[in-house]
């Protein structure tokens, strides 16, 4: 709440700026206020829930600073807003923050519809309801109290509104039309103001192209689907639009499926039955020409994890049935059980394409990571690309050619193994020279030299082995380019490792002697010790050796043994012997010896 607030101080300002025109009538930047509030609450993160609680609570400040309360705790009074009430462009902001929490409703409500279904009833009467707002909004700025800009910005957000119910509705002509006006005033709007505004608005046509020529493919154009995959390509159209086009290039995959019924692969022809490998294998072309024209790294690698899920599903599809085959194979006795079946070689042949897309694809990072490596670090507190992130790549990609050289079916096809075989050894020498690199950054310069020494051996080895094998070596890093880097390499590492002897000759003898003296101790010797600036520098010792000090004196009262007290005896009361007798002058309240004493005896009687 208090964030709100401070982010509405924020816009106040800037709105009120926004309200004032070039002919002094009320004006609203519709695009931009809405585009600022979507960002700063949550739909930079898709978070349509957290924007519409903004739009709730801002709707009720906003309310509370016009007056314009609808009744009170007791009881709603439902008030509408005028032509006459517009004094203030707030009025029309109330307006749009309406229309904008509808809408985030209904996208909070599509997002959930995917495991709800019956939700998308209730996501489209919230998007009617922001619909209806719009258009209260655009005649709300018919008045002539609003400048020209607010009126077409309103007439364009409602065509957007209008476009997305049709849109939902599949309703592609009505959906089409609205969204073409959209289009076609913001364009106008861009060519009429700054370059800031014109971004926006450019923007706002870029996030409708992919509507508009996908409501175009529906209704019978079927150019429109090579647009709709270029901008696939470029990552345009997120969001919505991505589920629909996703769902579209499947639906044309299904329909062209039903005339592929087999593949050839390794020199043999395998029947393909199930639906889903049909589709997978028919995308696949389309899919791997699609990466290779991508020059974005985000949208490549986008593309690889779309391809990797399509093909892990297809994989367990086939696995499932294959399942039921080798129970009907047990139950038999007559088939031959060495021989691989068909099902069983169409899972290599997946397993095969899986494992080679995950060998581009990491090989595709590690090039990016290899350039990033060769340039200067631009910023030195963040933290670049290192040897040992290269070193994880090659290591699950020799996992994965691993993989490749057991996959069922083609253990006697010396061919490809020879092929499987000749790759890990061009990864391994890239693997073996990341990790020469990594030594020589630790200046250990013998084992990065051995290390040098191993990546010339496994290149001179692919070298003498691609003469038997043609176009084995077309997809895979340059072997050669591999070689003059190495032996550049080793030029810099054996100057590199002179200096480092020199500059430590330089030092002298009594430097390296190893003392365990602590520095506070020998200020006036110098001593290059890399220890002092280690984890454990030997400053002080500690904890301190013990040292004698003089302790407290001890006093004696020597004069008191020859001192003579003065007796005390008539001032120290007499106590009575306890027992019985004290128990008896308790009860009775008198002493027995005070009684005892007051009888005279014999002897005084007499006298």
């Amino acid at each position: 709440m208090a964030s709100d607030k401070q982010n509405d101080a924020k816009l106040s300002p800037m709105d009120e700026n926004k309200e004032n025109s070039s002919d002094g009538g009320l004006g609203l930047e519709i695009l931009q206020i809405i585009k600022e509030s979507q960002q700063q609450h949550g739909l930079r993160h898709g978070d349509y829930q957290r924007y519409r609680g903004y739009c709730s609570r801002r709707l009720r400040r906003l309310r509370k600073t016009l007056g314009f309360r609808m009744g009170n705790r007791h009881k709603f009074i439902g008030k509408k807003i005028t032509v006459e009430m517009l004094s203030d462009s707030r009025y029309l902001l109330l307006v749009l923050m309406e229309a904008e929490r509808a809408w985030s409703y209904a996208m909070q409500l599509k997002q959930e519809a995917n495991t709800e279904p019956r939700k998308r009833f209730h996501l489209l009467a919230r998007l009617r309801k922001a619909a209806k707002h719009s258009e209260k909004l655009e005649k709300l700025c018919e008045s002539p109290r609003v400048d020209a800009k607010t009126k077409l910005e309103a007439q364009a957000y409602t065509s957007y509104l209008t476009g997305m119910v049709e849109f939902e509705l599949q309703e592609w002509k009505l959906a089409m039309e609205a969204f073409n006006k959209c289009k076609t005033i913001y364009e106008k709007l861009a060519s009429a103001f700054t370059e800031e505004l014109a971004l926006l608005y450019r923007q706002r046509v870029d996030e409708i192209s992919p509507n508009i020529r996908y409501c175009a493919y529906n209704i019978g154009d079927q150019n429109a689907i090579n647009d709709l995959m270029q901008m696939r390509l470029t990552g345009g159209g997120g969001g919505m639009m991505a589920e629909k086009l996703e769902a579209l290039i499947t639906q044309a995959r299904t329909k062209q499926a039903a005339t592929m019924s087999e593949v050839e692969w390794r020199g043999r022809t395998v029947p393909v039955k199930i639906d889903k490998a049909r589709i997978f294998l028919l995308g696949l072309a389309d899919n791997e020409a699609a990466i290779a024209q991508t020059a974005n790294e985000e949208t490549k690698e986008h593309l690889y994890e779309t391809l990797l899920a399509e093909c892990r599903d297809t994989i367990q599809a086939v696995r499932e049935e294959l399942k039921s085959e080798v129970k009907q194979r047990e139950r038999s006795t007559d088939c031959d059980n060495s021989k691989v079946s068909n099902l069983q070689f169409l899972h290599s042949y997946l397993s095969y394409i899986k494992l080679c897309t995950l060998v581009k694809r990491n090989e595709s990072m590690a090039r990016t990571l290899q350039a990033k490596l060769k340039e200067p670090d631009a910023d030195e507190n963040k933290r670049g690309p290192r040897p040992q992130d290269l070193i994880r790549l090659y290591d699950i990609i020799l996992q994965s050619l691993a993989e490749l050289s057991t996959l069922q079916g083609l253990e006697d096809d010396h061919t490809f193994q020879k092929e499987v075989s000749l790759k890990t050894l061009v990864y391994k020498a890239n693997r073996c020279f990341f990790i020469a690199q990594s030594y020589v950054l630790v200046k250990k310069w013998s084992e990065a030299l051995v290390l040098y020494e191993r990546v010339l051996k496994y290149a001179k080895e692919v070298q003498s082995k691609t003469k038997n094998l043609n176009n084995s070596l077309k997809d895979l890093p340059d072997v050669q380019e591999l070689i003059a880097e190495v032996n550049a390499e080793k030029y810099s590492l054996q100057a590199a490792a002179i200096l480092d002897t020199d500059e430590t000759a330089e030092v002298p003898s009594q430097t390296h002697v190893k003392d365990n003296t602590p520095l506070c101790n020998r200020l006036e010797t110098f001593r290059l010790e890399p220890a002092l600036v280690g984890k454990q520098p030997n400053l002080v010792q500690f904890p301190p050796d013990f040292q004698p000090i003089p302790c407290k004196p001890l006093f004696f009262d020597l004069a008191l043994n020859h001192v003579a007290f003065p007796p005390l005896d008539d001032k120290v009361e007499q106590k009575g012997k306890g027992g019985l007798t004290g128990y008896i002058k308790g009860i009775f309240g008198f002493g027995f010896n005070q009684v005892h004493q007051k009888q005279p005896n014999l002897a005084q009687l007499l006298e």
